[in-house]
């Protein structure tokens, strides 16, 4: 189903007029102003920015972010922000509305690292007519970069080099805010290596095709039951294929996530005699006291216990 940017042109050329008269990327407390697309930018944000940033996000806490759509507000947020960072072929309303409004302010987090092809990520993908619709919404490539914590420190040592330069007089503070985090993700790499070196079986069923990026760093094999995008309705033929694989591969749990139905997932556990369990993509937090390292710790739990790592 292909969704569009709901917002009135009037307001995107208003803001687009706006986004022209700024002459200045910094709030009248002396901050950078920092918009990001949706949680796992706007973590990085926060981090390597520091208090020398103002961040907000354009996808509410608990929201799916895939198709999210922007008020004019939102867009305003957008014109008149000192950076703004997102992921291009994510969110279509969010591409837009930077394509509108952008400019030269727009930090662009599939431009500095190797991108995964759909097709290499979803290999268990659906029928290649819905592959090809997808591609042409979303873009061509697998968006789920986060989740591999080694792309994820590029992004921040990137995102370190662009914030400085428009906020040169921060500039230093901001690489040794990302040095240090990668030291963090380097740790969590680490964590993810060890725990999933002996495990049972290495085939990883799952709701959402969204593990692309972590099960290519950790030698996991993705079987996805819909597609990149959650909201895909798998046909009877792709659910019973899975069931299919799973059973060949004495899968013994299905994979959901946090922020969509669960019922496909329980429906192929049911059908292979498997059990459920949460591996969170890290879209969006439902919980306000969790943070990207708490999750992806809570992930590799998941995923030993699931996999059943030695």
């Amino acid at each position: 189903m292909m969704r569009r940017l709901a917002v009135p042109a009037a307001a995107l050329l208003l803001t687009s007029a706006l986004a022209g008269c700024s002459d200045s990327a910094n709030g009248d407390d002396g901050k950078l102003d920092v918009v990001t697309a949706f949680y796992p930018l706007q973590f990085l944000s926060e981090r390597i920015g520091g208090e020398a940033v103002r961040v907000s996000t354009l996808t509410k806490p608990g929201a799916e972010p895939h198709d999210v759509e922007l008020t004019a507000s939102q867009v305003g947020e957008v014109a008149d922000a000192g950076v703004i960072v997102y992921l291009n072929g994510f969110q279509p309303a969010v591409d837009d509305a930077v394509k509108q409004n952008g400019g030269d302010r727009a930090f662009d987090a599939t431009s500095v690292i190797e991108m995964i092809p759909r097709a290499e990520a979803d290999d268990h993908a659906e029928e290649e007519g819905a592959e090809h619709a997808e591609e042409e919404e979303h873009g061509p490539n697998d968006p789920h970069v986060w989740l591999d914590p080694e792309r994820l420190a590029t992004i921040g040592d990137k995102l370190a080099e662009r914030l400085g330069k428009a906020d040169p007089d921060h500039a230093a503070d901001f690489t040794a805010r990302a040095a240090t985090l990668r030291t963090e993700l380097t740790t969590l790499d680490g964590e993810f290596k060890t725990g999933l070196a002996d495990c049972a079986r290495r085939e990883l069923v799952t709701s959402h095709s969204a593990f692309g990026y972590l099960a290519s760093r950790y030698e996991l094999t993705q079987i996805g039951i819909t597609g990149i995008d959650p909201e895909t309705e798998p046909s009877p033929q792709r659910l019973a294929a899975v069931a299919a694989e799973a059973k060949e591969h004495g899968t013994t749990t299905i994979f959901f996530e946090t922020l969509v139905s669960p019922k496909v997932a329980e429906t192929i556990a049911k059908e292979v005699g498997a059990q459920t369990a949460v591996l969170d993509p890290i879209e969006g937090l439902t919980d306000a006291s969790a943070d990207y390292f708490s999750v992806m710790r809570a992930n590799l739990t998941a995923l030993k216990l699931g996999l059943e790592c030695k």
